[in-house]
């Protein structure tokens, strides 16, 4: 089982549903392989794939594997999947798919923690404690999203999420 070939077959497939393959990794384990697709897109919000998109996305690549021969008669076990949060921001899309979302940004200069208000060409705008930086995307070396157990609600910061 080729990960180019079955690539190729997929790209279309996934694109269709308005979504990309981000990652795909084929994992040989004796008989069985597993197929790892992590997919990524826009979404209805343009804040990354639902997971109803995620989902159809999922029966048609399981039919287009199925209708080839593409893994040639091995048995295989398909897992699809977003990007997932904890994988590095690599590319404008990825910052503009995680607005609003904290993350931690690391440059020649430093480490920088903030949320992402937006991405205007090559950069990112980051909002510091209640300043707003710009950060070429060409200068940072490492990104991750943060993750928030109590993520502040847009529009109301102050609401109780307990009740």
């Amino acid at each position: 089982m080729d990960s180019a070939d079955i690539s190729k077959l997929l790209d279309p497939v996934v694109a269709a549903h308005g979504l990309e393959i981000d990652r795909l990794e084929v994992v040989k384990g004796g008989k069985r392989a597993a197929v790892q697709i992590f997919l990524d897109g826009d979404g209805p919000d343009g804040l990354g794939p639902s997971i109803d998109q995620i989902s159809l996305a999922t029966r048609s690549i399981s039919d287009a594997l199925d209708e080839t021969d593409i893994t040639n008669g091995r048995p295989y076990m398909l897992e699809v999947s977003s990007r997932g949060v904890g994988r590095p921001l690599t590319e404008g899309k990825h910052f503009r798919r995680n607005r609003g979302r904290l993350v931690a940004l690391t440059t020649a200069e430093g480490e920088l923690v903030g949320r992402i208000t937006s991405v205007v060409d090559d950069s990112v705008e980051l909002e510091i404690d209640g300043d707003l930086t710009q950060v070429p995307l060409a200068a940072v070396s490492k990104a991750l999203v943060q993750i928030e157990m109590n993520r502040p609600v847009a529009g109301d910061e102050n609401q109780d999420l307990e009740s």
